[in-house]
């Protein structure tokens, strides 16, 4: 990884985790607003989504307005032999009485449960360090979403989620398995990507 990535990925995790509580809300809750309004989310049946463990955007509220609105809410668990993303449908009850386990690297993952293919789902929802104009997104540096995407035979619309400072408007470099999204909602703003 090169020099420059490395200093970005820091500046943008320390930017992140300065961001206060009320911040955090304020976004989510914009983002929710849009996300009500998009029609591939508004047809989406089976959603993958995340919760938020690094200040990424929050999904709580995502979430609960995913059950309200009897959508199917997979979450991502990493699957240890391949090192790829595999989707757990949780409930409503699993997410409020926070079944979860704990993975080594931080985040809360779904109580083990039958994990599917990236290729079941209508809509991934992912988190994000940094995109740029052309939707090259920067994670977290595990690779994960890149490997899980690569060689799904089918591949869902790809939305990240971001703060307004993690779109940035100068190209990143993107590798030959770098995944793209499809599209990228700041809580101020909408971009979409050619694939």
């Amino acid at each position: 990884m090169s020099h420059q990535l490395n200093t970005l990925r820091k500046q943008l995790r320390l930017k992140r985790r300065q961001l206060s509580q009320f911040q955090q809300k304020q976004a989510e809750q914009q983002i929710l607003n849009q996300l009500r309004q998009f029609s591939t989310f508004q047809s989406a049946a089976k959603i993958g989504l995340y919760l938020h463990a690094f200040g990424e955007i929050h999904t709580h509220k995502i979430l609960e307005f995913c059950f309200r609105n009897k959508k199917q809410v997979y979450l991502p668990m990493i699957c240890n032999m391949n090192q790829k993303l595999v989707w757990v449908k949780i409930s409503a009850n699993q997410y409020k009485n926070k079944r979860f386990s704990h993975h080594p690297l931080g985040m809360k993952e779904p109580m083990a449960g039958r994990g599917q293919s990236v290729s079941n789902l209508d809509l991934l929802i992912m988190p994000l360090l940094a995109c740029d104009h052309l939707g090259t997104r920067i994670g977290m540096g595990g690779g994960y979403y890149d490997r899980t995407l690569a060689t799904a035979p089918r591949r869902p619309f790809r939305l990240g989620l971001a703060h307004t400072f993690q779109y940035l408007d100068f190209p990143l470099v993107r590798q030959k398995w770098d995944q793209p999204l499809d599209a990228l909602f700041t809580p101020t703003q909408k971009y979409f990507f050619k694939r």
